[in-house]
């Protein structure tokens, strides 16, 4: 009724625009519908493939979907914080699931690092030192890829599909490539989150660069300034805070990364979760996803913290 008197009320021209509005409204909400019925779809065939794949026991398990939360309660509370700390047991029984103090780290004949302290450490240091390589190149590849600093087709292309290929396939996909090679350890979990954060760093990199202002970059060419000069000085004082903010960001990523990909072998405390898990053993299962969980939240309220001092509270703010 509204839209017949507005339509009333409307020039021919008006009327037009108002009855292309209402098609592309009721178009829009046949897309939405269809959608919708093409997701539905999909979820249903998913799950009668997986019903079907598992003998028809899926629909019959899920109402236990939720009970490893229950097996994966120790006997008390203190059990987590003695396998935190590799504290002794009061219910050891001499196998693996209470040997808590075997994984001490001794510095000296009384001060010692608990295990899995040692190995989180392990794991933040992958972390650190593959952000740290993959910055140093995706720095570098970035203003080769630049359509505004590198006109040249035959090496901007390259570059750019590099960097595709490095980032084309998951982190645990690489190391297992490396875990073939070089064995087990942190060196393949090094090289895999290496070469993906190149690629992704890369990408993310060459995008700012390329939204920077070139006036400065223009100065300094009338003055006879090189390729690399024009760079250094006209570009990267641009682009370096935003560098700053995704080298902050790819940190916080390359922490679960270098998690995940210790659970297949790439060392840290990856590793020793999948092993918790796989051998049923509740509290040092707990203790270490309360420890990864601690050091993931700090890891990214440290970088949230530097990204401000560094980039500027009003880079965070809504503009008024």
């Amino acid at each position: 009724m509204a839209t017949s008197v507005l339509s009333r009320q409307l020039s021919e021209s008006g009327a037009l625009v108002e009855r292309h509005w209402q098609e592309l409204n009721a178009r829009r909400r046949l897309y939405t519908f269809l959608g919708l019925a093409l997701l539905v779809l999909t979820l249903f065939a998913s799950l009668w493939f997986a019903n079907d794949s598992n003998a028809g026991k899926f629909f019959d398990r899920l109402p236990h979907f939720f009970d490893f939360v229950g097996d994966l309660l120790p006997r008390d509370a203190m059990e987590i914080v003695r396998a935190m700390f590799d504290l002794p047991s009061p219910y050891d029984d001499g196998s693996f699931k209470y040997n808590y103090p075997d994984g001490r780290l001794y510095l000296t004949d009384s001060l010692y690092v608990p295990e899995y302290f040692h190995k989180m450490l392990e794991t933040v240091n992958i972390a650190i030192f593959s952000t740290v390589v993959g910055v140093f190149f995706g720095f570098i590849l970035s203003f080769l890829a630049a359509r505004n600093l590198m006109p040249n087709p035959w090496i901007r292309g390259p570059v750019r599909r590099l960097m595709e290929i490095l980032r084309a396939f998951p982190e645990v996909v690489i190391a297992g490539f490396f875990l073939a090679i070089l064995s087990l350890g942190p060196i393949p979990a090094i090289a895999a989150v290496s070469i993906h954060t190149v690629g992704a760093l890369g990408k993310l990199f060459f995008e700012v660069v390329e939204n920077a202002d070139m006036k400065p970059e223009e100065g300094l060419r009338a003055v006879g300034a090189n390729w690399i000069e024009r760079v250094w000085f006209g570009i990267v004082p641009q682009v370096l805070p935003n560098f700053t903010s995704y080298f902050l960001l790819r940190l916080e990523i390359n922490v679960r990364a270098s998690t995940i990909i210790g659970a297949v072998g790439g060392g840290g405390i990856g590793e020793l979760l999948r092993l918790a898990i796989g051998q049923g053993h509740e509290a040092k299962t707990l203790a270490i996803v309360i420890l990864l969980f601690t050091t993931i939240f700090a890891v990214d309220q440290f970088s949230a913290w530097l990204r401000r001092r560094l980039v500027g509270d009003q880079a965070f703010q809504l503009a008024q």
